[in-house]
């Protein structure tokens, strides 16, 4: 723990006017006894300016970011106070292609007192899948959840998410909960995907009860799409899709809607944001479009180029001020 100038001039304070004794004063205030008899020597020697962080030697900092971009991270912050730290790094180096890691930024925004979250999302053991896929349109997920919308009652949400890429495919505002529901969904899935007859994705879905119909398994039959169902009581499969559902409540529900229609524009807002601008720290922090759709390895070897350029600029413009000296 690093403790500012006027935090080590207190606890030496503390310390002196204790009638505990040092050695248990500093146990109290949970103290290295090396730590703080360095401070004492420094206040000592030098009075409270001995108490001063040593500033880092400038020939350890060449990768140091300048004031001016560390100001441009702060103003994009406050643009886009939707982005985690991670996701604003990448955001930054896409958009203005200037590279600068997470945890610059991380620090950055912590200095200017814009951190109030974590800059990770937890990632459990149930968002991973025992047989892993390797391209899209491999296997889907689905699933439905639900909303209530005042004056019509609870209305659900069915959804198709491609296992690999994370991609909404399809989803579909229900008023029922049906068999007839997953084939709608699923229809304009497949025709969306544009989906070869001979090469259908495997669905992946839990045991309710319009997932183990007979209607359901006969449409399935007729596409040839093979069905795989979770372990009741043991939803961990269906991991991705339910983890995209909880983000996507966190954001939706924050508003109150009277009508289906409004909850529909609004999932539609959702979902073009979550395929086409949400980057995900497990697809190597690409949106789910890069991956669907192909473009993610020509992305991050651009990222790889703009990395590094801005630290070969980095590194000159240090040279630079080092011969100005």
């Amino acid at each position: 723990m690093h403790y500012s100038q006027r935090e080590k001039f207190e606890i030496i304070r503390l310390v002196e006017q204790s009638d505990l004794g040092v050695i248990r004063t500093l146990k109290e205030l949970k103290v290295n006894k090396t730590t703080f008899y360095k401070w004492y020597k420094a206040y000592l020697d030098k009075g409270y300016a001995g108490l001063a962080r040593k500033q880092s030697s400038q020939k350890h900092s060449w990768n140091r970011i300048n004031d001016a971009d560390r100001d441009k991270v702060v103003e994009i912050a406050l643009e886009k106070p939707e982005l985690s730290s991670r996701e604003l790094a990448w955001h930054i180096t896409d958009t203005y292609n200037y590279y600068v890691s997470e945890s610059s930024v991380y620090r950055i925004l912590k200095a200017n007192g814009l951190i109030t979250t974590p800059s990770f999302r937890v990632m459990s053991a149930s968002d991973s899948f025992y047989d892993k896929t390797t391209s899209v349109n491999q296997m889907w997920q689905t699933d439905f959840t639900y909303f209530k919308i005042y004056g019509w009652g609870w209305y659900y949400l069915s959804t198709i998410l491609d296992d690999y890429s994370r991609y909404i495919v399809s989803w579909e505002l229900c008023s029922t909960m049906k068999a007839a529901d997953v084939k709608s969904t699923l229809e304009k899935a497949l025709f969306t995907a544009n989906i070869p007859n001979n090469r259908p994705p495997k669905l992946l879905s839990d045991n309710g009860s319009c997932y183990i119909s007979n209607e359901l398994a006969e449409y399935l039959q007729e596409r040839n799409m093979h069905h795989v169902r979770g372990r009741p009581l043991h939803p961990q499969t269906q991991g991705k899709i339910e983890r995209y559902h909880r983000s996507m409540k966190n954001v939706v529900k924050l508003d109150n809607y009277f009508s289906p229609g409004q909850l529909e524009v609004k999932m539609e807002e959702f979902v073009k944001y979550y395929n086409y601008k949400r980057y995900h720290e497990s697809l190597d922090n690409l949106t789910p479009a890069d991956v669907y759709f192909g473009t993610g390895q020509r992305k991050l070897k651009q990222r790889k180029l703009i990395k590094n350029k801005t630290m070969e600029a980095r590194k000159k413009q240090f040279q630079k001020n080092q011969l100005n000296l």
